[in-house]
């Protein structure tokens, strides 16, 4: 068996289009132009290249970028006086301040500060209690990208056993609330897990978001099951040059599975469909505006 290629940026692709048609609706329809603000503190090279790619998927969608660079000496008061300001903003729908913060800065304060109806990133207490509830709620992005994924493969995940390795308030436990909310029975990995190749071998949906390069081995994968690796690890390729995998040894693992994501090409492109989608309704939310997407 070779599993079948999951290609996010396909699937990104159709979803960024749903997104600017729904754009386009909204300024015709209702006048109403989705804007969203990034706050970027400091120069991690790697927030700097995300950051840019999603500021021209917000231009592409046919949304008003609002991007704020901040020097990594600015204090936590002054980013929590500027999320005031973008709240009170009726111009801005979604504000994501990227991560990680420079260390004077305290994050969850900073998140917590964030209007829920613009907290496009879904880390708003508020909004992970709702998503934990079964409510209507802004989700985490990259999580959501996952359970598209997966269900571009399987259609209804319902009575499903997935199983997620690895429990991150950004990625881990949110696809687990996610994955419950299709109907699948979920097992949450982690460090402390007994028998971690065992519990895998009875996954069909296997979320690996655990940080390690190619830590899931084939043979802890199920025939037939559907992968999905969320990992983006750095490692020393041929002549020294670096290469990025995920956290499932691929090659393995695609003699096995029935479905996989590549490392790249997989869970990235849908993390800035995702927000772009969650910033348009942000938007209709905001200006009571029914959805269509």
């Amino acid at each position: 068996m070779t599993a079948a290629i999951i290609d996010g940026k396909a699937i990104a692709a159709m979803l960024r289009a749903k997104v600017a048609s729904e754009v386009a609706r909204l300024k015709s329809d209702h006048g109403v132009t989705p804007g969203l603000a990034v706050v970027l503190v400091g120069t991690d090279p790697a927030s700097e290249v995300y950051v840019r790619s999603k500021s021209k998927a917000v231009i592409e969608a046919g949304m008003a970028p609002c991007d704020h660079k901040l020097p990594a000496t600015t204090s936590e008061q002054e980013v929590l006086a500027l999320v005031a300001r973008l709240n009170a903003d009726p111009a801005v729908s979604g504000i994501l301040v990227q991560l990680p913060l420079p260390p004077q800065i305290d994050a969850q304060k900073v998140i917590a500060a964030i209007d829920p109806l613009k907290d496009v990133d879904g880390f708003h207490p508020i909004n992970v209690g709702r998503l934990s509830s079964g409510l209507p709620a802004l989700t985490p992005c990259t999580p959501a990208g996952c359970v598209i994924l997966a269900k571009s493969v399987r259609g209804s995940l319902a009575g499903l056993d997935a199983v997620v390795i690895g429990r991150s308030n950004i990625v881990g436990k949110p696809v687990a609330q996610l994955l419950l909310a299709e109907n699948a029975t979920v097992t949450i990995a982690h460090s402390k897990t007994r028998d971690l190749p065992g519990l895998c071998r009875r996954a069909d949906i296997l979320v690996a978001a655990i940080g390690k390069s190619e830590f899931v081995r084939g043979d802890w994968i199920k025939p037939g099951a559907t992968v999905i690796d969320v990992g983006i690890n750095r490692v020393a390729g041929e002549g020294g040059k670096a290469r990025i995998v995920g956290d499932v040894a691929f090659d393995e693992a695609k003699a096995v599975a029935g479905a996989i994501t590549p490392v790249p090409g997989g869970v990235g492109p849908m993390t800035i469909a995702c927000l772009m989608l969650n910033t348009v309704r942000a938007a209709c939310a905001l200006k009571g505006v029914k959805a269509e997407i």
